[in-house]
């Protein structure tokens, strides 16, 4: 229990939550922020299904790495992280395996609280191999929808194979299934196509295919041996 002035706020129930909506709006700036520190920044493994080895890091890590780099040449400014403990008001915490939010500064975080930040999540992707993470990932398809994330990316590590959902209108709390462009599942939301081929992930934008930062070193250094030998 945490105690605000004569108010006392509920954030810890089974697991820790933000207050609603209504609570935050009438909070002093002080208040809030004993609020934002007291939730953790870390989630249980009670709340999460397990990771299954190099099916679900490998992949995972891929997709943050490029899009960190895509949004860091960008001029419009991005927040993209993973396994970030996310406070919806009033909701059970969880933590995505990526996320990328809009327009928000791209410091680093313990926790995004929806509230503090004012803005919620725009993308997130689940990644998993078969198993409880599976069953997890497909579970999140209402319960994403509902928090009004607009879009929704699950991506299988094991063959690379992807399902995409999109919010027809912002208003909306049930996800439309997206269906491939030639072969690429186009995101509104990033900007960005996904591609899955040869059961290997490809970013693109527009033509180009987007690379991760150890992608772009190695193809500097083989651009280099070729200068070298010319």
């Amino acid at each position: 229990m945490l105690f605000v002035e004569d108010r006392t706020l509920e954030v810890v129930s089974e697991y820790p939550r933000a207050p609603s909506q209504k609570v935050w709006d009438a909070l002093t700036e002080e208040e809030r922020a004993r609020i934002v520190e007291s939730l953790p920044g870390e989630v249980t493994w009670n709340e999460m299904p397990m990771p299954e080895g190099d099916w679900h890091t490998g992949p995972r890590t891929y997709v943050w790495n490029v899009l960190r780099r895509y949004w860091a040449q960008q001029s419009r400014r991005a927040y993209v992280s993973s396994a970030l403990p996310i406070y919806y008001p009033e909701e059970p915490r969880f933590a995505p395996d990526l996320l990328v939010v809009l327009d928000a500064q791209g410091h680093r975080r313990r926790k995004w609280v929806c509230s503090a930040e004012a803005h919620g999540l725009d993308w997130v992707m689940e990644v998993h191999a078969g198993g409880d993470r599976k069953t997890a990932a497909e579970d999140k398809v209402r319960r994403y929808a509902r928090l009004g994330i607009p879009e929704y990316f699950i991506l299988d590590g094991r063959d690379c194979t992807l399902e995409c959902y999109r919010l027809a209108t912002p208003d909306a709390r049930v996800y439309t299934r997206l269906e491939p462009r030639r072969g690429r599942y186009v995101s509104e939301v990033l900007g960005l196509e996904f591609q899955s081929e040869g059961g290997r992930l490809q970013l693109w934008t527009s033509a180009t295919p987007l690379l991760s930062y150890s992608e772009r070193i190695l193809q500097l250094e083989a651009e280099l041996a070729r200068l070298r030998r010319g």
